[in-house]
């Protein structure tokens, strides 16, 4: 992924309406689907077009996302897109204030929660869809010995990798391409 394209998030009122779990899937669906109405949204997540709506006037309030009205094939269709391809923030952004440091916290958490419901979701399909993909789903973890620079250094790596499969043009094979999830953490710790 670009880094210019990430958005750094310094206002805990916009992390506070990320870290909805709702909210986050929303923002996941316009990242995996691209731009997208309520409705369209709504059929994804299995949610109520009202409820989708309101939740995308919250994202948008926060500058998340913008409408595309350029899609739009009548004045009352309205169509959602990304502001920019990713987002991030750090704790440490936010730990002058006690209020603040606390919504990035548990938007840490829920983050966290996020990403292994993803995987646990995986886990709990069927068996047949799980047939389709055989052995390609990994899991990996090593315990390595690194300085905080060699940890960054390697952050920049996996990052750069995975922004290169997820910016590549897809061949034009006639193979399905369908979403996958990956993330990674690198966090101190002791076995």
């Amino acid at each position: 992924m670009n880094e210019k394209n990430v958005r750094r998030i310094t206002d805990s009122r916009v992390l506070a309406a990320l870290a909805h779990p709702l909210r986050r899937r929303l923002m996941d669906v316009l990242k995996v689907y691209g731009p997208s109405t309520a409705s369209m949204l709504a059929e994804r997540t299995g949610q109520a077009v009202a409820n989708v709506s309101h939740h995308l006037r919250v994202l948008g309030a926060s500058e998340l996302i913008e409408e595309a009205p350029e899609l739009a094939r009548d004045r009352r269709e309205r169509w959602w897109r990304l502001v920019s391809a990713g987002v991030r923030w750090t704790t440490a952004d936010f730990g002058d204030d006690p209020a603040a440091a606390a919504i990035a916290s548990a938007a840490e958490s829920l983050n966290l929660d996020h990403h292994v419901n993803l995987v646990r979701a995986w886990y709990a399909a069927g068996e047949d869809e799980r047939a389709v993909w055989q052995n390609a789903p990994f899991s990996t973890d090593k315990w390595l010995r690194l300085t905080p620079a060699e940890l960054a250094e390697l952050e920049h790596q996996i990052i750069d990798v995975l922004g290169r499969w997820a910016t590549r043009e897809a061949p034009d094979d006639g193979e399905r391409r369908d979403p996958v999830f990956v993330f990674a953490f690198g966090v101190p710790g002791q076995p």
